[in-house]
């Protein structure tokens, strides 16, 4: 007697299945950095200065900062375009997020520039951790950018086909980033200078 198989019933698309993930991934990256931070602080416990030369320059990091935290402003108004039916205007702020995030990758090399007669990863254990940490958020920088160029190249970017809430998912890992680089601010540019002044 032969049996015959019935197929499973389709399961309902969860659109909160790419936050979740996105969630876990942001959970798995800032934890890398929190490694990154504690190495930082490690070696700067065991060095008779820190940093051995003098205090990192502002201006640049700065000016880095501004344009992130302009970039995640732009992203807001574009995913609101987006919840008010606004695709066009959503896609000039992913577009225009793009833009700024390429902005700070070229101030970044700049600044390597500047840094490099003086200061290479191979020079002592500061250069090794400055270049580790702020090149690896550049990479997360880069990376993000592709991703949300990917979505602004989505014909339609809040379909319910998948990728399913992909502005709001490329958004939330932009976002993250930018929190990123407020701490490394405030610990490898800013913090340098507070010690050295006490």
């Amino acid at each position: 007697m032969s049996t015959v198989a019935h197929p499973l019933p389709a399961l309902p698309i969860d659109q909160r299945r790419g936050t979740l993930g996105m969630g876990l991934f942001i959970a798995t990256e800032a934890s890398l950095f929190l490694m990154l931070f504690f190495a930082y602080f490690y070696l700067s416990k065991n060095a008779t200065a820190w940093p051995p030369d003098a205090p990192p320059k502002l201006l640049m990091p700065l000016l880095m900062l501004l344009v992130l935290l302009a970039s995640s402003a732009v992203l807001v108004v574009g995913e609101r375009a987006l919840a008010a039916g606004r695709q066009s205007a959503a896609r000039l702020s992913v577009a225009g997020t793009v833009v700024l995030g390429l902005v700070f990758l070229a101030i970044q090399a700049s600044e390597y520039a500047e840094k490099w007669a003086r200061l290479r990863p191979s020079t002592n254990a500061y250069g090794s951790i400055f270049y580790t940490l702020t090149g690896i958020h550049g990479c997360h920088v880069a990376f993000g950018i592709c991703m949300l160029a990917y979505v602004a190249c989505l014909p339609d970017l809040d379909s319910p086909e998948p990728p399913h809430r992909a502005l709001h998912n490329a958004a939330l890992y932009w976002h993250f980033v930018d929190v990123v680089w407020i701490v490394i601010v405030l610990v490898v540019y800013l913090l340098p200078h507070v010690t050295r002044a006490v």
